[in-house]
């Protein structure tokens, strides 16, 4: 399993425009990472690839 120093973050296409509300997501195998860009080294979770598919499909409706 990938350490999160390991993780190669990048700022999410929905992030919002203003750069104020960053999300930062990186793809690890079997996991989707998440984390606030303005802390990253705070809170983050992961979602297995499927929920998170599942979760940007929901938010795009």
């Amino acid at each position: 399993m990938s350490t999160y120093s390991e993780l190669d973050w990048f700022k999410s296409s929905y992030s919002g425009s203003e750069g104020d509300d960053c999300v930062e997501v990186a793809h690890a195998p079997g996991a989707v990472h998440v984390r606030d860009s303005k802390e990253t080294d705070g809170p983050r979770f992961a979602v297995s690839p499927s929920a998170w598919s599942e979760f940007l499909t929901y938010t795009a409706g």
